[in-house]
């Protein structure tokens, strides 16, 4: 009898310790798994679950050190640092012990893919093809609603609310992508977005290590950049590191006060960022322009507490690893701590030397936004480490110029010329991301009716695609989308025709556009079927002269082949005297590659009203 008690008391406490084992709820791994033979041989796990901090941590390997268990000022948060330096790929378990609770947690360190170290950036010899997931094309409708997520509704009639486009859209209208000519795509935020409205843009993260449902799957994704790179285009990721979602775990249950700036009270950015490299600037100043929040639904990350910054370095090593992306574009970079984005674009290159990384610097200046790039000598003795920032100013010159006149002195294509001899602010000219528009501008065309207007597009485009730097092209600019800023920015953001099954015009096919929309899309596939693989304008020297009579000209050189461009900035026929361009005009004839007609250059040129001349020499 007693025997018998024994057993069944035995089985009792066995039965209770398997319960206990089971009960405890881990609700995060972050990052749910890494891999051995990293540069870099830290690795950070949070571990998110109720009342976890009082367990007693371990691991079942013998070549992982845990270096280091760090608890918050919140229970449910465990941070673990481990040495990974001589790991080998394998699994192994964290293990928590609560008294008689104990809690496994499977962990995987996997083998990192051949070669993975040198993934190749995107660079000047690319164009990015800019485009809101939401916005293009909806190739998986069972996953327009997800049912348990925020925002759980479709309306393509309303500007801000999502509309259904997916990652399956975008993969199949590759071939599209491809056979425009461009050769990196840039996504717009894809992780989770699980916020009450307004998700459909992708800037609020809830979750850094998972793709939003609504759009897709991280092996969708990963399967998205496998296949854009066989057809030859890399992808872009875009990455939001000053603030994320306000229904992010991390924020909604906060680890610490100091996770977030105000500690996590809501209070508004001025936007004044330059007062980031200001040298009269006051501390309330630069304090509120950084560590303000840009609006109530977005909190800002305190990046100076380094828990904060390693968790959202270890989130971009870990998708470059995990999808093999070729680049990221930064949102609101000067927001940022700038010691933190340093450190994170030092760790991403010591990874992947061959990386890049662009960083949204959206500044009134070319002076200011000097500062932001790597090795800038307005920053000296500080560095960014950012190789790439977004020229906003030739944005805004370039939307000026082709729609002036141009004299000698100022006004139309002489705001190209002035803009670009400033050049020497920047460490890198060749390196700057170049655009008509984005996501967050106005459309190059504001209008419908200004659409008619197709020598501004192709003067426009013509320059964009020959100057220095990394052209841009926003999704629709192909087949001239308009949209003003002033009536909304969700409007910016209009769904490409054709990309929803029952569209009643799909764009996506040459049939179904109309003859200035083929125009425009020829024109720009002319340019960019061109450019592409061409050292000249990839690696070439630019020169260019005053302009004359207003006719900008400009030189790409490379070894011993150029290509001169000519730009008429009047609405009249203007004839020049060529003698002043002899340095560059190395024969008395060249090819125009836009009309395939050969150019004669003996002592003057005719262009007609706002024409191009592109010789190849």
């Amino acid at each position: 009898m007693k025997r018998n008690l024994l057993f069944a008391i035995l089985l009792l406490l066995l039965s209770g310790y398997h319960q206990a084992f089971a009960a405890t709820n881990i609700k995060k791994v972050a990052p749910t798994f890494w891999w051995a033979g990293m540069k870099n041989p830290e690795l950070q796990i949070l571990l998110y679950g109720d009342g976890i901090s009082s367990a007693e941590v371990s691991i079942s390997s013998n070549d992982i050190t845990l270096q280091d268990v760090v608890k918050q000022e919140n229970p449910n948060y465990l941070i673990l640092y481990l040495d990974l330096s001589k790991a080998i790929p394998q699994h192994f378990d964290i293990l928590l012990k609560q008294g008689k609770k104990q809690t496994k947690i499977p962990y995987e360190l996997k083998q990192r893919k051949e070669n993975t170290s040198a993934v190749e950036g995107f660079n000047s010899s690319d164009v990015l093809y800019l485009i809101m997931p939401d916005r293009f094309a909806n190739g998986n409708p069972s996953n327009d609603i997800i049912p348990g997520m925020l925002e759980a509704n479709i309306d393509r009639n309303e500007p801000f609310a999502r509309h259904g486009g997916d990652l399956k859209g975008i993969e199949k209208h590759l071939d599209y992508i491809a056979d425009l000519g461009v050769t990196s795509i840039w996504l717009n935020p894809i992780q989770e977005n699980d916020m009450k409205e307004g998700s459909y843009h992708g800037y609020a993260i809830t979750d850094y290590y998972q793709v939003d449902r609504r759009l897709g799957s991280n092996e969708e994704f990963r399967n998205l950049v496998k296949e854009a790179n066989a057809k030859g285009l890399k992808v872009v990721m875009d990455m939001i590191f000053n603030h994320c979602g306000s229904n992010n775990y991390l924020f909604k249950d906060m680890p610490a006060k100091d996770w977030f700036n105000f500690e996590g009270n809501y209070m508004q950015t001025s936007f004044k960022t330059a007062t980031q490299m200001d040298p009269y600037t006051s501390d309330y100043d630069k304090k509120l322009a950084i560590d303000g929040w840009f609006t109530l639904t977005m909190p800002d990350f305190n990046q100076r507490n380094r828990h904060v910054a390693t968790y959202l370095i270890q989130s971009s090593i870990w998708w470059i690893e995990y999808a093999g992306i070729n680049g990221i574009r930064q949102d609101t970079h000067p927001y940022a701590d700038f010691e933190m984005m340093a450190h994170w674009c030092k760790a991403v290159n010591d990874e992947y030397p061959s990386f890049n990384i662009v960083g949204e610097t959206w500044l009134g200046s070319n002076v200011l936004i000097s500062y932001w790039q790597k090795d800038s000598k307005l920053a000296y003795p500080k560095n960014s480490y950012l190789p790439t920032v977004m020229d906003f100013p030739l944005m805004e010159e370039i939307n000026k110029a082709f729609d002036e006149e141009t004299t000698e002195w100022n006004g139309g294509l002489f705001r190209l010329y002035e803009y670009l001899s400033q050049d020497i602010v920047y460490a890198d000219p060749m390196s700057l991301l170049t655009f008509l528009d984005n996501h967050d501008t106005s459309r190059f065309y504001r209008s419908e009716e200004d659409t008619k207007n197709l020598n501004r597009y192709k003067q426009a485009l013509t320059f964009l695609l020959t100057t220095r730097g990394i052209p841009q092209i926003y999704y629709g600019t192909e087949i001239l989308m308009a949209a003003d800023k002033a009536n909304g920015d969700g409007l910016l953001r209009c769904d490409f025709p054709g990309g929803w099954q029952n569209d009643a015009k799909n764009c996506f096919e040459a049939t179904n556009r109309t003859p200035q929309q083929n125009e425009a899309f020829s024109f720009m596939q002319k340019l960019l079927q061109w450019r592409k693989g061409n050292e000249v304008i990839a690696k070439g020297k630019l020169k260019h002269f005053a302009p004359n009579k207003g006719i900008y000209v400009y030189e790409r050189k490379y070894g011993n082949q150029s290509v001169v461009v000519f730009l008429n900035g009047n609405d009249r026929e203007q004839t020049i005297d060529l003698h002043p361009y002899q340095e560059i005009l190395s024969t008395s004839s060249a090819h125009d590659l836009l009309t395939d007609k050969k150019i004669e250059l003996r002592n003057e040129l005719t262009l007609p009203s706002r024409g191009i001349y592109l010789l190849a020499f």
